[in-house]
């Protein structure tokens, strides 16, 4: 028999005062650590895609477990409603060889030195910030010339937040806080890159 567990309205509340902290709390900064705007750094993310797109370059979204759903995701949305080719490396049999041929740590650095062009953008997402596959992504990509977008969460001074040409940190401590904030703010991204689109 199925035990129903009712949610009272406090721990709704408190699941709602977490994410309402994470969203209005987080920090965006540029390569060289300074700080924005949240409205001024989502509109820099959005001009940065634009012309990625403009240039006919492509994004690339890597990131694991639930960042990798987000990347999957994003990748589709921003590719359909977006109108930017936009792709992820989720494909298991691609993710299995090259972890197993190179290492965990080094298969999403090996997808972008394949597949990855100069004046693309790869969005690295990390929870944590600390994932060393996602981090050693972002380092490849940025020596392989490509731009590069961080979202993370957790401890500030992760790894990850230091190393995008644009950063945004989402200060929760919990995965399910951290990746919502993340969708939503990439998908106010989505929206805004949509809603500027030439209509036929």
């Amino acid at each position: 028999m199925l035990l129903l567990l009712n949610m009272d309205k406090s721990s709704i509340e408190t699941f709602l005062a977490h994410m309402n902290n994470g969203i209005t709390n987080a920090s965006f900064t540029d390569a060289h650590g300074n700080a924005f705007p949240y409205d001024k750094a989502l509109g820099e993310i959005a001009a940065l895609f634009k012309h990625t797109a403009d240039t006919e370059k492509k994004l690339i979204f890597v990131g694991n477990g639930g960042s990798a759903a987000i990347a999957s995701h994003m990748a589709q949305d921003y590719t359909k409603i977006g109108g930017i080719r936009a792709v992820c490396f989720n494909d298991p049999s691609l993710m299995s060889c090259f972890g197993n041929d190179y290492s965990f740590e080094d298969m999403f650095a090996k997808a972008i030195e394949f597949y990855a062009d100069q004046g693309d953008t790869v969005i690295a997402i990390s929870s944590s910030g600390s994932s060393k596959n996602i981090i050693n992504a972002a380092k490849t990509a940025k020596v392989n010339g490509c731009a590069v977008v961080t979202l993370s969460g957790f401890d500030k001074k992760n790894p990850l937040f230091a190393l995008g040409t644009l950063n945004i940190h989402i200060p929760t401590q919990t995965y399910g806080t951290t990746e919502t904030a993340h969708g939503l703010f990439l998908h106010a991204i989505l929206d805004h890159l949509a809603d500027n689109l030439p209509h036929n």
